[in-house]
C-alpha cells in the first residue's frame, strides 16, 4: 500500500507508541508483507525464523519484536507484537488515504451495472464493461475495459490471513485492491479476495468459468482459462496462456509456468514448469502419471 505522503520514521513510530532505532527522518512511502516489499516501505516479522530475510528485504523500516543489529540505510520499531502494529499502522494509514481520494465510484458511461450490483467507494469501472445483478464489487477495485462480471460474484473480499493467538485467530487486516484488467470474464459466484497490501491481478483477456476462487496478492497472466471450481490459494504466480480444469486447485507461493495445462483434479503443491501437462495428486506430467496409474490399477487386479 503506497501512503498518500511520505511519513518520517519516527512519526511511524509514534503512532503505535514504540521505540526506534535509525535515523529519526528516514522516509517511508508504503507498507507492505515482505513477499510483496519495495524500497521505502514498512514491513513487519515476529517469528525468528524469517528475522534474517525481513531485515535482508527491500524493506526500508522493520517492525521486530527483539532487538537487533539495524542494517545500514533501514530503520527499525521494536514492538512487542508486530503482528498487532501492523494491523494498526495499515488501518491508520488506509484512513488518511482515503481522505486525500474521491470516495464516489468512478464509472464510465459506456458500463453497465444491472439493478442488483453493488459497487462500492474508491472504485474504477472501465468502457464496456458490464455487471451482472447480484455482483459486489468491495471497495478499491480496479475493473478494466471490457470486463464482463456474472451473477453474484465477489470481488474484492478479504484474505484468509490469520494469526493463531491464545483461544483465537487474529485476522491480518486487509487494505490491498482486485484489479481486473481488460477483457476479463468472471463466471457467477467467483471469488477474488483482495490483496492484505498489495494488488490480486488478474491479467488481459482471462477467463473464468463458474465457482472459481483466488486467494489473496495472487498474480493471473494474460489469456488465461479456468474451469468451474478451480481453488488458487493466495500469493500464486500464474503466468500467460495456463489452463485449469475442474477442481483443480494450487498451494501457495508458488508459481505455474506459461501455457501450463492442469487437468481436472490436480492438486499443485510445487511450482511447476510451463509448457507441459500436468495430472494427479500431487500433480507431476500427465503422461507419466497417467502410467504411474496404469501400473497401480493393474496391480491391484493381480490375483
Amino acid at each position: 500500500m503506497r501512503l498518500h505522503q511520505a511519513t518520517s520514521l519516527s512519526e511511524v513510530a509514534s503512532i503505535i507508541d514504540a521505540r526506534f532505532i535509525g535515523p529519526a527522518d528516514l522516509k517511508v512511502t508504503g507498507i507492505n508483507e515482505v513477499h510483496v516489499v519495495e524500497s521505502g516501505d514498512i514491513a513487519f516479522v515476529d517469528h525468528p525464523k524469517y528475522y534474517d530475510a525481513t531485515l535482508d528485504s527491500k524493506a526500508t523500516v522493520v517492525i521486530i519484536d527483539k532487538e537487533v543489529a539495524c542494517p545500514q540505510g533501514k530503520g527499525l520499531i521494536i514492538h512487542e507484537a508486530p503482528f498487532d502494529a501492523f494491523n494498526q499502522l495499515t488501518s491508520h494509514f488506509k484512513k488518511l488515504n482515503e481522505e486525500a481520494s474521491e470516495a464516489s465510484p468512478q464509472i464510465h458511461p459506456d458500463a453497465t451495472v444491472l439493478p442488483g450490483a453493488h459497487v462500492g467507494k474508491y472504485v474504477s469501472i472501465g468502457q464496456g464493461s458490464i455487471l451482472h445483478p447480484g455482483a459486489v464489487i468491495y471497495d478499491h477495485c480496479i475493473i478494466g475495459d471490457n470486463v464482463t462480471i456474472h451473477a453474484n460474484a465477489v470481488i474484492g473480499s478479504d484474505a484468509f490471513y490469520f494469526k493463531r493467538k491464545p483461544g483465537k485467530h487474529e485476522k491480518l487486516r486487509s487494505v490491498g485492491r482486485v484489479i481486473l484488467e481488460n477483457n476479463v470474464e468472471i463466471g457467477a459466484a467467483c471469488t477474488i479476495d483482495r490483496g492484505v497490501t498489495g494488488d490480486t491481478v488478474i491479467g488481459e483477456g482471462t477467463k473464468m468459468d463458474n465457482h472459481v476462487h483466488v486467494g489473496h496478492d495472487t498474480k493471473i497472466g494474460k489469456r488465461c482459462l479456468f474451469a468451474a471450481q478451480v481453488g488458487i490459494a493466495g500469493c500464486v504466480t500464474i503466468q500467460d496462456g495456463v489452463t485449469m480444469w475442474g477442481q483443480a486447485g494450487c498451494a501457495a507461493n508458488i508459481t505455474i509456468g506459461e501455457g501450463a495445462v492442469i487437468l481436472a483434479q490436480a492438486g499443485v503443491g510445487k511450482s511447476l514448469a510451463g509448457g507441459q501437462s500436468y495430472f494427479g495428486s500431487p500433480a507431476g506430467e500427465a503422461r507419466r502419471k497417467m502410467r504411474e496409474v496404469a501400473i497401480l490399477s493393474g496391480l491391484a487386479n493381480k490375483k
